[in-house]
């Protein structure tokens, strides 16, 4: 009989105070079917290029079939996933003149890696020929692997976590892999892919700015704009879904900006954790808005902090017109511009 202390560590279960998976040595399982299909729509929703030719945006996800699970054996992480996928991509030239066409992706699979995804662009067969396509089919083709190389590095660590449970010393040694089958480190992301962060927070350069905007109308009406989820969807001119409350969740033009509003006072002041989906995970930019009264007119200043630096312009541009010209436009608030 083995002295106390000694023996198979598999059934030392006084390491552990609950004696759950002692060193992490049984099997255990989750699945990530669900989780995925939100991560992939929200990484691929908003990928955009742009060109001498003009702009591409993918604006719809249409099909994500398929499933994904991650096990845990001896503190080993397995990776199953498999999925087909099908979005839309919208093309707008330098003259104005819009284009849309598809994307497919048959084989997101642990089996393969990132450079061997057959990603397949197309333009609709009721579209005129348009060098949009081209910049798709190279750019955008690559954009759209890139974001799914995000996904395989979110799953991998974004939601993994919890699933290495500490060991005796309080100290998990958790190992990566996928199927135990020949190709099973490819799994791998490719150098041109971006790693996704784990969810407790990545730091990077970041930026503050403010603009200034003033509307022909009240405070009291402009600040209602922001918060009743009816008038977002009429200056968006797409579904949303807005809390307009202290802590409340948004989020608009589809999916491509989500946040939290988490400071409100009336007709003065609204201010938010906001970002695009696009941006690391868990990182949020505070935005303020303070709405000053100026007789006739409403001046909106919107300070901006937490704003990755290599976005500043794209965020910039985004409020202009999105959310600015966009309410003008809609509720005939227009007014000069500062």
């Amino acid at each position: 009989m083995a002295k106390w202390g000694e023996g198979d560590p598999r059934w030392i279960v006084e390491e552990r105070a609950d004696a759950t998976n002692v060193n992490n040595w049984h099997w255990t399982e989750r699945d990530a079917t669900n989780w995925s299909s939100d991560k992939l729509k929200s990484l691929l929703l908003g990928v955009s290029v742009e060109g001498e030719e003009g702009m591409c945006e993918v604006t719809e996800v249409s099909k994500v079939e398929g499933e994904a699970s991650i096990n845990n054996r001896k503190g080993k992480l397995i990776f199953f996933y498999e999925w087909n996928l099908k979005a839309t991509w919208t093309g707008k030239s330098k003259s104005g003149v819009k284009y849309k066409g598809t994307i497919e992706v048959p084989n997101l699979s642990d089996e393969n890696d990132m450079e061997d995804l057959d990603i397949t662009v197309s333009l609709n067969k009721d579209e005129p020929d348009t060098p949009l396509a081209n910049l798709m089919k190279t750019k955008g083709a690559e954009k759209v692997r890139e974001a799914l190389g995000s996904y395989v590095g979110y799953l991998k660590t974004e939601f993994t976590q919890g699933m290495i449970l500490p060991t005796a010393n309080g100290v998990a040694k958790p190992q990566s892999t996928s199927q135990s089958k020949p190709k099973q480190e490819k799994t791998q992301i490719s150098s041109g892919s971006t790693v996704a962060p784990v969810s407790t927070g990545v730091k990077i350069p970041t930026c503050k700015f403010s603009m200034k905007e003033t509307f022909l109308t009240s405070p009291a009406d402009l600040y209602r704009v922001f918060l009743h989820q009816e008038m977002v969807q009429a200056f968006t001119h797409a579904p949303a879904t807005v809390e307009g409350e202290r802590g409340g969740k948004f989020r608009l033009l589809d999916g491509n900006v989500f946040g939290e509003f988490t400071e409100l006072v009336a007709d003065e002041k609204i201010v938010m954790r906001w970002r695009y989906n696009n941006w690391p995970c868990e990182h949020y930019a505070t935005i303020t808005m303070t709405f000053l009264d100026r007789s006739n007119e409403t001046e909106l200043k919107v300070e901006c902090r937490g704003v990755p630096t290599d976005d500043e312009e794209r965020t910039k541009e985004g409020w202009k017109t999105y959310y600015f010209e966009a309410i003008k436009q809609t509720f005939g608030y227009g007014a000069r511009l500062f």
